[in-house]
């Protein structure tokens, strides 16, 4: 048998079956598998373009978080001496002060000590102890209309330069109708007042014992005087109330209970009760627009006992 010649260059078979491509598409797909062929596994992955987000400010940590201020050297002196305006200013002042209480960043003050001028007592927070008394009383420096003229030296002092602001400013004289009450006198006027108006009423103008701001030396009730002093009831609209009201917190003392204060105090206004809480936190109390020590001090209402 004769050997069938085979070509010298035979050309590869293609895998594709089919009618042959034309020259020119061939061409082209052979191009375009070359390029694929090209392109390198590891090519690097193209980022997309970053997304746009909302700017959130950054956190002032060293604000949020400041250094307890009881640990100050200078606080604590303050405090162990019990004095109450050195204290405040050793906070670096009334709202300095009055922010690390609302904050909660001054465990060193006690809102219910009531040795301090800051105590708050109120409907929902009695005394402790419930027959707590002053260390000192002295006599109020003004005309007294029962016999419960006594307050805190500071107290008196205060309540002695006021009252002689006001007369120099034309506004008559100030006298006072009490000011410190034990708990055994509270007793006895809480229980007057029941028997008199009911408890309901008595609870809306008289405090239950235990739970009277005159017991801490810290408060007044001021009449307006003339030839003689008048009473309670007759002091608002007089020239005197409307000094107290725009001055008193300049010698450090607030109107207690105001009529914007109602829902929070549950205690009709009185314009003749004055708190003193000392002149720094007076000035940021009427600085601030406060009209309740509860809102002051970031505090709870209290309108009601609980029993």
């Amino acid at each position: 048998m004769y050997a069938v010649p085979q070509p010298q260059h035979a050309a590869p078979r293609s895998p594709i079956r089919g009618p042959a491509l034309p020259i020119g598409i061939a061409v082209t797909a052979i191009g375009v598998l070359l390029s694929l062929a090209t392109v390198p596994t590891s090519a690097p992955f193209e980022q997309p373009e970053p997304v746009a987000l909302m700017e959130v400010p950054p956190v002032d940590v060293e604000a949020t978080t400041a250094a307890d201020p009881c640990a100050d050297a200078v606080v604590q002196q303050a405090l162990a001496a019990g004095d109450d305006a050195a204290t405040v200013a050793a906070f670096g002042g009334g709202e300095s002060f009055r922010a690390a209480v609302v904050a909660g960043n001054a465990p060193c003050i006690s809102l219910e000590d009531p040795a301090r001028a800051w105590v708050v007592v109120n409907k929902a927070r009695p005394l402790a102890p419930v027959d707590y008394a002053p260390p000192a009383l002295v006599d109020l420096p003004v005309q007294t209309t029962t016999r419960s003229g006594q307050v805190r030296p500071e107290v008196a002092a205060a309540v002695g330069e006021m009252a002689q602001a006001a007369e120099a400013a034309g506004a008559g004289r100030l006298g006072a109708n009490n000011g410190y009450r034990s708990y055994g006198l509270q007793v006895t006027t809480y229980e007057s007042n029941v028997r008199a108006l009911g408890q309901a009423e008595a609870d809306a103008g008289s405090a239950r014992p235990g739970h009277s701001e005159h017991q801490t030396g810290l408060a007044l009730d001021v009449v307006a005087c003339a030839a003689r002093c008048g009473d309670l009831d007759g002091f608002g609209g007089t020239a005197q109330s409307n000094w107290v009201a725009e001055h008193a917190w300049e010698y450090g003392f607030i109107v207690r209970y105001e009529q914007a204060g109602i829902g929070t105090t549950g205690y009709q206004p009185e314009p003749w009760h004055l708190r003193y809480i000392g002149v720094d936190l007076a000035a940021v109390y009427h600085q601030g627009g406060f009209h309740t020590m509860e809102e002051f001090f970031g505090l709870p209402a209290a309108p009601d006992y609980a029993h």
